[in-house]
């Protein structure tokens, strides 16, 4: 039997995975979901009020996406399981079609070898478009910033902008954060020569970090 593995990130679309589940019903395969974040279905947490605002939504949209998620009954069995809310409710969609569900994080770190990079490593660095609360549900830099902890190595993360806290970030093993928006002066400043700005902010954080070897 063939494997698919799903990996479920960002989706311009709230839909509970509707398209997919007329598409893959029929498909005779073992289906793994790879979820980055461990978002339910519904809630304050879920897909449409987590993702619908950075997609655009508006509070009134956002309202009727979670009312059209919540009526789909097909999906009522793994509403509350996490990742159901991942890539839009393309989670629950892929769990209603009885897809197991695997951590997408420690599937690259594992198919990365991550770990064995760790080992011989003095400094992790890892980043994010947006370094915030989601960051910290499962996404990747979780994955770095834990391996580099089990190590004692140090780890920093560059992001476009930056709203986690200092203690937070440290629970889950980030000594520094760095926001490129901040280095630049403004997100417009950043969006402006993305390129550039995160070039310099990186050369930056890496002299703060580099130690000259004896």
């Amino acid at each position: 039997m063939h494997t698919i593995v799903v990996g479920l990130g960002g989706s311009g679309t709230t839909d509970g995975g509707a398209g997919l589940r007329e598409t893959v019903r029929a498909v005779t395969a073992r289906l793994v979901a790879a979820a980055d974040v461990e978002n339910p279905l519904l809630g304050p947490h879920g897909a449409a009020r987590t993702f619908g605002p950075q997609k655009g939504a508006s509070p009134e949209a956002v309202a009727r996406l979670e009312a059209r998620l919540a009526a789909m009954d097909e999906l009522a069995e793994v509403r509350d399981r996490p990742g159901a809310g991942a890539a839009g409710g393309l989670g629950a969609a892929l769990m209603a079609l009885g897809a197991e569900v695997a951590s997408g994080a420690g599937m690259v770190r594992e198919l990365t070898r991550l770990d064995e990079a760790l080992d011989h490593a003095d400094l992790a660095v890892t980043g994010e478009g947006s370094f915030d609360w989601q960051s910290l549900r499962g996404k990747l830099v979780t994955a770095v910033a834990g391996g580099a902890a089990e190590r004692g190595v140090p780890c920093v993360v560059l992001a476009g902008q930056v709203t986690v806290g200092r203690r937070e970030a440290a629970a889950v093993g980030v000594q520094e954060s760095y926001a490129v928006a901040e280095h630049a002066g403004s997100v417009q400043r950043s969006l402006a020569d993305p390129r550039g700005t995160l070039a310099d902010l990186a050369a930056r954080v890496a002299r703060q970090w580099s130690h000259p070897r004896p």
